[in-house]
């Protein structure tokens, strides 16, 4: 039962497979291993651990980070229901600058997005009532809080359904401008 990382097209965002016991109890999954994630946590460690439940089919969270020095690694899985999760890079001076990936996230595949510091972090509900797990290596800033709209032409993300729901903060966040040189630490 162990976790399998897998590259994807943004340096550094990896996606984690793992394997579920069956039997006729049901299933038993491993979530998290510090052990087995150890290469890439390096010294950082799980400071906070959030969980989000979300009603609405179409329903919009982000696009969420945190300001260097108090940037954070997140490891997001779904654990009810289906979302489509998306990760843009916003670190100055990375090859995959203000490029964007997306992937499936359910509690029937239980794949986990590993997200760098630099990059923001949001996701549409595909199913409705559907919960997420985040694990953070940094606590929460108030004062480093940021985010980029979801509707951003810069980054031209293809929502699978029609965005709904959005947050009062999620809809007054800054378009990215011409001069945005990015995030650095």
């Amino acid at each position: 039962m162990g976790l399998t990382l897998v590259a994807t097209a943004i340096d550094g965002l990896l996606r984690v497979e793992g394997d579920a016991h069956h039997d006729e109890r049901g299933a038993f999954a491993r979530l998290f291993c510090a052990q087995e994630l150890e290469s890439l946590l390096g010294p950082r460690r799980i400071v906070q651990i959030n969980q989000s439940h979300t009603c609405q089919v179409g329903a919009v969270r982000g696009l969420h980070f945190q300001r260097y020095p108090h940037a954070e690694m997140k490891l997001v899985r779904c654990i009810r229901g289906e979302v489509w999760d998306v990760v843009v890079d916003l670190r100055r001076g990375s090859p995959t600058f203000l490029r964007w990936h997306a992937e499936r996230l359910s509690a029937a595949n239980r794949f986990m997005l590993v997200i760098p510091e630099g990059c923001a972090h949001g996701f549409q509900v595909l199913e409705a009532n559907s919960e997420m797990l985040y694990l953070h290596t940094e606590f929460y800033r108030p004062d480093a809080e940021g985010g980029v709209r979801h509707d951003d032409p810069a980054l031209a993300i293809d929502w699978p359904l029609p965005v709904r729901d959005l947050s009062a903060r999620d809809r007054q966040h800054s378009l990215i401008t011409p001069d945005f040189v990015g995030l650095a630490p």
